[in-house]
């Protein structure tokens, strides 16, 4: 444990110490990130601050050496990663370079051995997936969890407290089940995000960029393949994705919104979670506390959702299910005249007849 403890400092510490030199370096190369209609900030700002998060990932991997067959592909995906992320920093690649690269670190992954498995559900019933659909779900999964955490960088200090958040609970959740290969890669990465979150959070004097955002989707992803879809927890399937419910649900609540909206997927929008938060009122630092706290939330239940009996369980998905719903049309992340629930609780429950919104 103390070496662990180490491993954490010397990563917090040597992030905290090379975020100002990449800033200089950032600054100095031309990776800045410009203001425009959909941002918040308004100056020019360095990104590929998550060069200085995975310098103190290093440094903390040489005080603690990760032993798995799964390391070597692991690191090599994460490589193409950070690749990918410093060329859309230095010269904005398209989507499609950036799933290529995003595919290919996954299929090394998977390649290796490293796959979702198995899905248990209620009554002791395990479903063995198979190599293809195995190999499928966890191409997906991956791929699926970076972009969330692209994608909910939109403000400073959210990306990196978000991940953290995520990264804690999945630390706990490996110590509860045993899953002690993810314990120091957690405390690491934990300890790298904490040492640049300073220079990250509002006001922001750097941003992660895509180097940043990609690696650390990457990282969670990962991990959460190697330790909580391992467990034999009922209902493990749904661990992972409560811990990460604000990325992967704002990501969800973006897709559906640009179908209904008949707009391409792509398509960038200001309608994500942090942009209806300052829409309703709320300060630059409020939204990005807000949201530390919903996923707080969300990795508490993740703890009490996995102890809990089956019927408990299944009680806890769908009050966090009418909750994420609720929340979704309050804000208006699925726009304001698409509220399904609401409309349905003043038609059967106030006896209210529902308004109609014009174009």
């Amino acid at each position: 444990m103390e070496l662990y403890i180490l491993a954490f400092f010397v990563a917090f510490t040597v992030s905290l110490l090379s975020t100002p030199l990449v800033i200089k370096f950032a600054k100095a190369i031309g990776a800045v990130d410009q203001p425009d209609y959909r941002k918040v900030h308004k100056q020019v700002m360095p990104r590929m601050g998550g060069i200085a998060i995975i310098i103190g990932t290093i440094a903390g991997f040489l005080i603690v050496p990760v032993e798995s067959p799964y390391i070597t592909s692991i690191i090599v995906g994460a490589g193409i990663i950070v690749i990918v992320g410093l060329l859309d920093d230095l010269y904005t690649l398209s989507a499609k370079y950036k799933l290529i690269g995003q595919l290919l670190a996954a299929g090394i992954v998977v390649m290796s051995g490293l796959r979702i498995e198995l899905i248990n559900l209620p009554f002791d019933v395990q479903i063995q997936l198979g190599f293809v659909l195995s190999a499928i779900l966890t191409v997906l999964w991956i791929v699926a969890i970076t972009n969330a955490i692209n994608l909910i960088d939109g403000l400073d200090g959210l990306a990196a407290g978000v991940s953290t958040i995520a990264l804690a609970s999945i630390l706990a959740m490996a110590i509860l089940d045993g899953q002690y290969l993810v314990v120091p890669i957690a405390i690491i990465l934990i300890g790298s995000i904490l040492g640049f979150l300073p220079f990250n959070f509002n006001p922001a004097k750097i941003f992660m960029g895509d180097t940043g955002a990609l690696f650390l989707g990457y990282a969670i992803a990962v991990i959460s393949v190697m330790g909580l879809f391992k467990s034999v927890t009922v209902f493990s399937l749904v661990i992972p994705i409560i811990i990460l419910a604000i990325p992967i649900f704002d990501t969800i609540f973006a897709i559906v919104r640009r179908i209904l909206n008949k707009k391409k997927i792509s398509e960038p929008d200001k309608s994500h979670l942090h942009h209806c938060l300052l829409e309703m009122g709320f300060s630059h630092r409020k939204t990005v506390l807000i949201i530390y706290v919903v996923n707080i939330f969300f990795g508490v239940s993740a703890i009490v959702f996995s102890n809990a009996a089956l019927w408990g369980s299944v009680i806890i998905i769908a009050v966090l299910l009418l909750l994420i719903e609720l929340s979704a049309e309050l804000i208006g992340l699925i726009g304001n005249r698409r509220k399904p629930l609401i409309n349905m609780f003043r038609r059967f429950v106030l006896k209210r007849p529902v308004r109609k919104h014009s174009n």
